[in-house]
């Protein structure tokens, strides 16, 4: 994979943001790879999540922190907008002073930014003779005409800065992407799709892990029937779609329970919301963090599950959709973006459309009463993930780019 003289080139990994996700566990099936060949440094602002610096520590490469960080939160009110936009623009000139204590000629950086909204930065690093990467996981910009055209043109600009490099983590972002890009850089750009890694997968299913004593740890009973869902509990993941058909299952079948592995905390607004479904010990919100401190534990947490929901509005291709379909449990999610790359409806899992919690209610009722249907999308559907979401595979195609940038 690569010369001896790669391991003295630096290849920082620049998280700009506390909030983590399926992002992140993306970069973190890269890093694992590239740690072997590279000098790897990961950045991170000071204020990250505990849990997802425990992640990072496992692979035993060195943390920095970064002072400021992007605010990720969608923004109503003018004022939350201008503020929003003042801390993007205070994390940018963070992050390239960060970075300009490297010999960015002889790095790569691999940076989490929006090119049309970080233009000036990619700018600034490119002719600081940096070689940078930059996934993007969905795209579907929703803006005014004038603004669009703003940021098509951002695009036309960064895509043609030397030492540029964007990847899709899906074949919905490479074609969303064709307008705005220049068409030969658009047929360049690689797909590497949201992975899996096999061997942690194995690792669980071999593992004689006490399922029936993990449910018990989070008040589940082991006759339960256990509806899973994992993410942020934001709006975009449909959580209240959620919660929606869950009270529409509990009014037919009182032996369900609904758990959402989550990052962070529930608010106490959100909380005031949720008691108004009525659904009482029947919902169950999981910390990350009490889950496990490492994947196959996590993976274990997912196998106690009877059936995996994400009712998403916006996602990109969901990582933790595909591990627990790869882990062998019978997924529903939503007809959008590129999860239909993942679930072929009927066969390697079931599809329903955004908002509509009648039809996820029906679709987990019907995988509650056909043990043979949850059998076969349980066994159809871990296979196609591991067959296809090769986290080895798409870590490959990076490490052989960020060679690339040197030949």
């Amino acid at each position: 994979m690569s010369s001896p003289a790669s391991k003295k080139r630096k290849l920082i990994y620049l998280w700009p943001y506390k909030e983590w996700g399926g992002a992140q566990l993306y970069m973190l099936t890269i890093i694992k790879q590239a740690s072997e060949y590279w000098d790897v440094v990961v950045a991170l602002p000071r204020s990250s999540k505990p849990d997802l610096l425990e992640f990072y520590a496992q692979y035993n490469v060195p943390i920095e922190f970064l002072d400021h960080h992007f605010d990720a939160k969608a923004e109503k009110s003018l004022f939350g907008k201008l503020r929003r936009q003042f801390e993007r623009i205070r994390s940018e000139i963070g992050a390239f002073r960060y970075l300009n204590k490297f010999d960015l000629g002889q790095s790569v950086v691999h940076i989490e930014v929006a090119p049309w909204q970080s233009w000036i930065l990619l700018t600034l690093l490119s002719f600081r003779g940096a070689s940078v990467f930059v996934t993007l996981n969905n795209f579907r910009p929703e803006a005014s005409s004038w603004r669009r055209l703003v940021w098509k043109g951002r695009f036309q600009i960064v895509c043609r800065l030397p030492g540029f490099h964007i990847f899709a983590s899906n074949r919905d972002v490479k074609e969303s992407l064709r307008e705005w890009l220049p068409p030969s850089y658009w047929k360049s750009v690689p797909v590497a799709y949201s992975p899996i890694d096999p061997l942690q997968i194995a690792q669980s299913r071999e593992s004689e892990v006490d399922l029936a004593e993990l449910r018990n740890e989070v008040g589940v009973s082991k006759n339960d029937f256990v509806v899973l869902a994992v993410g942020q509990f934001i709006d975009r993941k449909g959580r209240w779609v959620f919660l929606e058909a869950a009270k529409k299952v509990l009014d037919a079948d009182r032996d369900v329970r609904f758990v959402w592995l989550m990052p962070e905390e529930i608010t106490e607004d959100d909380k005031k919301r949720i008691e108004a479904y009525e659904l009482k010990n029947r919902f169950i919100p999981v910390l990350s963090e009490k889950a496990g401190k490492d994947r196959v534990s996590i993976f274990n947490f997912f196998r106690t599950a009877d059936v995996f929901a994400l009712p998403s509005y916006v996602e990109g291709l969901p990582i933790a959709l595909i591990e627990a379909m790869a882990l062998g449990v019978p997924s529903i999610s939503t007809n959008v973006y590129a999860i239909p790359e993942a679930i072929i409806s009927g066969e390697t899992g079931i599809l329903v459309e955004p908002g509509d919690s009648s039809a996820l209610a029906s679709e987990i009722l019907r995988l509650r009463h056909n043990p043979n249907l949850r059998e076969r999308l349980s066994r159809d559907g871990s296979r196609f993930a591991i067959e296809h979401f090769d986290g080895n595979i798409m870590a490959k195609s990076y490490l052989e780019s960020y060679e690339r940038c040197f030949e």
